[in-house]
């Protein structure tokens, strides 16, 4: 629902009534991921649940809904020989749920999108399947919750599992009896976490850092730059970085919170910024942890890392030289290998020519991760 919130948010205010769609579960080569929305109104639809492939079908559903049939989980895609006959040309499987929303069916949007504008995690359980009331919604923060599933006992235990998932960055579907029961799945609830992004930490104001700041936040991140020089660390120079920060390297890190979603990419090339910094940086549970220089200079890095008492597992954790083989000379080049690794890791991707590999484009994600906003 992010990539649609802001035209929906303005639908809802002038009290419009629409129907949404959004993908809930994936299987295969599915061209979206979970929480992939679009909405639809007579005449007019935005965002996309399948890049183009069942567009059309999911239109006419939405349209349906909107006008008054009950909220539906619709499943589209067949086996790869059949997928060109019902447009899932990529021969995945999506489960989408339709439901309408205006002010009357859905009041906690004004809430909600608040809460992603200022940054506040905030959840969205509903049912999608099963003997319960389907279309039931629960808004889960960290400190409250707001509207019912149906039941307190499903309540809590929706809760519960919700708050840890919403601290994850995870989007998927719990299973659930009725009265919340673990151990029985005859209710599907999907759960959409709306993290605030997944940060991005650049060490050193150079042209790289100003690249690799221009890709993270066209990936989403939330993107810091941070150097000891206040004459190259500057807003002007680096236009696409939420924040720029004047400040040692490591005394910036070991200040700031980092948590498993966090990138921190060191491209100082530099021993009296990047040895300390990179000390601070591989003891926290940051997803990524990659330092730019030659072969040389990793090193040379490597043997001051392990004079300075930091433990080999730690050492091990290091992505350097930083990004993948590509051949990249320019900023720019190189700030695409270092996304490229970054993704790669993120979805278990093996890094060579989708020419020489066989089986599924669209793997699994890697353990512990969900939507695109997860550990990476």
């Amino acid at each position: 629902m992010r990539d649609v919130l802001d035209q929906i948010t303005r639908w809802w205010e002038t009290g419009e009534r629409f129907g949404l769609a959004t993908v809930v579960g994936t299987f295969r080569s599915a061209p979206r991921p979970p929480g992939a929305s679009m909405a639809v109104r007579d005449g007019e639809a935005v965002g996309s649940v399948s890049g183009g492939c069942v567009e059309g079908a999911v239109y006419e559903l939405a349209r349906e809904v909107a006008e008054g049939e009950p909220p539906v989980l619709q499943r589209y895609g067949v086996s790869d020989d059949e997928a060109f006959s019902v447009g899932l040309t990529c021969g995945g499987i999506i489960d989408v749920f339709v439901e309408a929303v205006s002010r009357e069916a859905y009041p906690e949007l004004g809430e909600i999108a608040a809460s992603i504008a200022a940054r506040r995690p905030v959840a969205v359980a509903t049912i999608v399947a099963g003997p319960g009331p389907v279309g039931a919604r629960r808004v889960i923060w960290p400190s409250h919750a707001s509207g019912s599933l149906g039941s307190a006992r499903l309540d809590d235990a929706v809760d519960d599992d919700v708050r840890g998932m919403l601290a994850q960055g995870l989007t998927g579907v719990r299973r659930y009896g009725p009265e919340g029961e673990r151990r029985l799945d005859d209710l599907q609830v999907f759960v959409q976490s709306f993290a605030p992004a997944p940060r991005m930490l650049v060490f050193g104001a150079i042209d790289f850092a100003a690249a690799v700041a221009r890709i993270g936040k066209f990936l989403g991140y939330h993107v810091v730059v941070c150097d000891a020089r206040p004459v190259f660390a500057t807003a002007k120079r680096f236009p696409d970085a939420d924040e720029v920060v004047v400040k040692w390297p490591h005394d910036y890190l070991s200040a700031t919170e980092v948590d498993g979603r966090t990138v921190i990419c060191v491209l100082t090339h530099d021993p009296k910024f990047d040895v300390p910094l990179l000390e601070v940086a591989l003891r926290t549970p940051a997803a990524y942890v990659g330092a730019m220089g030659s072969r040389r200079t990793h090193a040379d890095r490597l043997a001051r890392l392990r004079e300075a008492g930091l433990p080999e597992a730690a050492i091990a954790r290091l992505r350097s030289p930083i990004g993948l083989d590509l051949g990249a000379r320019t900023p720019e080049e190189t700030a695409v290998s270092i996304a490229a690794e970054l993704i790669g890791l993120r979805w278990g991707g093996s890094g060579l020519p989708l020419t020489e590999t066989t089986g599924r484009i669209h793997g699994d994600p890697a353990p512990g991760d969900g939507d695109p906003g997860g550990a990476l």
